[in-house]
């Protein structure tokens, strides 16, 4: 009777989480089954990481929400093999010569990162949302397309731009649970030399099972108020508020 019990409590606690718990045992090892989906969970992770970026569908999907033709750009790095093993190339600009100084408000920038599956799954949509909350309150630059692109590579955009804030989407490192989960990354003023400190992040918007393109454009608006009324983000700014109000729109204070 107690096995049973024990199961029960298991199966249940699975529902809550998608980590890996409660797995059994098959003598002094894992059960088959268990060893079979994380050897096809490792396998997935490994294929996010090396899927190419759809260029061209984004090109299409971006070009339509109205804020202008994208532009392509690249990091150093000459392909995705040397993009793994020197992330430092990753951070350095390679070909920016699409990209034009318009002084916008905001530039945006989708980078493949370590998942371009997930800025392929979910780049255009998160787009959408934040065009909603930004405009009009901001001007937005046409979207600039980044390939074999860390996060630092945003900055030496932004000011190619020059931008005064520039938000990047980003596909997070794949995990054994998760493989298409997209950051935010936000930095106000950006320079070439910012860091991590200079930068918020809002991570692990993948709906249904993650954060909601909505709620993370709101976020990430009132993320760019404060930063606006402070003059400058990362880790002096902080969002204090737990959800948007209905109808609430970004205002340059």
């Amino acid at each position: 009777m107690k096995p049973a019990v024990t199961d029960d409590l298991w199966r249940r606690a699975r529902t809550t989480t998608p980590a890996r718990i409660g797995l059994g045992r098959a003598g002094d090892a894992l059960p088959t089954a268990r060893v079979m989906e994380l050897n096809a969970a490792r396998a997935a992770a490994r294929d996010a990481v090396h899927v190419p970026l759809d260029v061209e569908t984004l090109r299409v999907d971006l070009e339509a929400t109205g804020l202008g033709r994208p532009v392509l750009a690249s990091s150093r790095a000459a392909d995705r093999t040397e993009y793994l093993r020197r992330p430092d190339l990753g951070r350095l600009p390679g070909d920016l010569s699409a990209v034009r100084p318009s002084v916008p408000d905001v530039g945006l920038v989708l980078a493949d990162g370590l998942s371009p599956r997930a800025v392929n799954t979910h780049g255009p949509a998160m787009v959408r949302a934040l065009i909603r909350e930004l405009q009009p309150g901001f001007s937005i630059a046409p979207p600039v397309i980044a390939s074999q692109a860390r996060v630092a590579l945003g900055d030496h955009i932004a000011a190619a731009m020059w931008a005064t804030t520039v938000i990047l989407l980003i596909g997070e490192r794949p995990g054994l649970s998760v493989t298409d989960s997209v950051g935010i990354y936000l930095t106000h003023l950006p320079r070439t030399n910012s860091n991590d400190a200079d930068r918020n992040c809002i991570s692990n918007i993948r709906p249904p099972d993650g954060l909601g393109y909505q709620e993370a454009a709101a976020l990430a608006a009132r993320l760019l108020v404060e930063s606006h009324r402070v003059g400058r983000s990362g880790v002096l700014v902080k969002d204090t508020r737990a959800a948007a109000l209905p109808g609430d729109r970004p205002q340059i204070r």
